[in-house]
């Protein structure tokens, strides 16, 4: 099933966290390029990088979910405060063909059509895809496209 996952950091060497996820993800097809985007809701924190993945993959959204969870572990992710500044935050967006609506997991992510710093990256892997709701005048968080996350150079931030 092809699959994609949005993964965000705004702490440390953003860049470094999201490399080593990259490099973890099971499955990977592609890579979006980078984007930086303000954050949206929360407290009062840095610009995150985000980018997307796309999967090819026979596991199931609960899996793919444990996955992200793993990911989101081995970045040494501490969840105080929702939307909260992160190492690194990883989200099942959509999965071919599944929906799911359970209390800690909804597939299609449920406000990924209202966030420029998702869609924006999604698209660029997957311009067909069609995403009920998206309307690039009315969703939130200003984005920047900075490159390939392999190829980028950026100066970790200070925390």
């Amino acid at each position: 099933m092809r699959a994609f996952l949005g993964l965000g950091s705004n702490l440390g060497d953003r860049l470094e966290f999201l490399r080593r996820a990259v490099q973890a993800v099971p499955d990977l097809v592609a890579v979006s390029p980078v984007y930086e985007s303000e954050p949206v809701g929360g407290p009062d924190q840095g610009a995150y990088l985000n980018i997307v993945v796309e999967l090819d993959t026979t596991l199931t959204p609960r899996r793919l979910l444990r996955v992200c969870r793993e990911l989101e572990r081995q970045a040494r992710r501490v969840r105080r405060v929702r939307w909260g500044p992160r190492t690194l935050d990883v989200d099942v967006l959509w999965v071919e063909g599944v929906a799911v609506e359970e209390d800690d997991l909804t597939v299609p992510h449920a406000r990924m059509h209202e966030r420029n710093f998702v869609m924006r990256p999604l698209l660029d892997l997957a311009p067909d895809l069609d995403v009920p709701g998206w309307d690039p005048e009315t969703a939130v968080g200003d984005v920047e496209a900075l490159g390939d996350l392999f190829e980028l150079e950026l100066s970790p931030r200070a925390d």
